[in-house]
């Protein structure tokens, strides 16, 4: 008989009072409707709101930054956490809503199959599989990364910023000991595939953010900037890379 593999949803959260309880009742419901057993663990990156009081209230497993560390220190927390514990696999869970936890089996099957060290959630694969698919400005950044991508490693991926994936141990180990402050979701693509870790994507469906605000969508300038660092992240990640190898 297998034994059942310990798993690890990390939610990464900055000032998500409007949606913390919801995403986390999510799980819950999940859990008990499936007999299911992941387990979570939410990363209050130094919010400013509600989020820290609402995590006490609910008695819902946290860590507490005293600092925001971004998205890239939050996740790297959580990661650290799953290594600790000794987590088979360990899924980047939004702490926006925009996740669904119904596709978190078809993340983690690669991984439990020995296909896959990294499998990646995508709204793009499938045209039919997510009526979300952000904002015009956003998809064709997504798209001139998915070309960096391909250029950098040889690597096909279509949903480029999406931060719903899944790691097995190996990973883990890989975003415990290092994972990108910023643009991390590329830059970190870029470091396993370079390392030879076996990547695959999985159609997802995402839901639009219900409250609070996108930090890459606040201001008008914002997706712009967030390209052009993202371009020179992928660039110097590889170039790295190529130095360390």
């Amino acid at each position: 008989m297998k034994k059942e593999k310990k798993i690890l949803l990390i939610i990464p959260a900055y000032n998500e009072e409007k949606n913390i309880k919801r995403v986390y009742q999510s799980i819950i419901n999940y859990n008990k409707k499936n007999k299911s057993h992941y387990d979570l663990i939410v990363i209050n990156d130094g919010s400013t709101d509600h989020t820290k009081e609402i995590l006490e209230q609910e008695k819902i497993l946290h860590i507490n930054l005293i600092h925001n560390l971004g998205i890239g220190g939050a996740v790297q927390t959580g990661y650290k956490y799953a290594l600790d514990y000794n987590y088979d696999i360990a899924i980047q869970f939004d702490g926006d809503g925009q996740h669904d936890v119904q596709y978190v089996k078809n993340l983690i099957q690669p991984i439990i199959d020995g296909q896959a060290d990294l499998v990646i959630g995508s709204r793009f694969l499938d045209k039919n599989s997510s009526k979300f698919k952000s904002t015009k400005i956003r998809r064709a950044g997504i798209r001139w990364i998915s070309f960096l991508l391909k250029v950098f490693t040889g690597k096909k991926v279509t949903d480029t910023t999406s931060g719903f994936r899944a790691a097995n141990r190996k990973i883990i180990s890989c975003f415990a000991a290092d994972y990108p402050l910023d643009s991390p979701e590329p830059s970190s693509f870029v470091s396993i595939a370079k390392q030879g870790y076996r990547t695959m994507e999985v159609p997802v469906s995402m839901n639009e953010r219900e409250g609070g605000t996108s930090s890459i969508t606040s201001h008008f300038w914002k997706p712009i900037y967030y390209m052009v660092n993202v371009s020179l992240s992928i660039i110097i990640t590889c170039l790295r890379s190529r130095r360390d190898h």
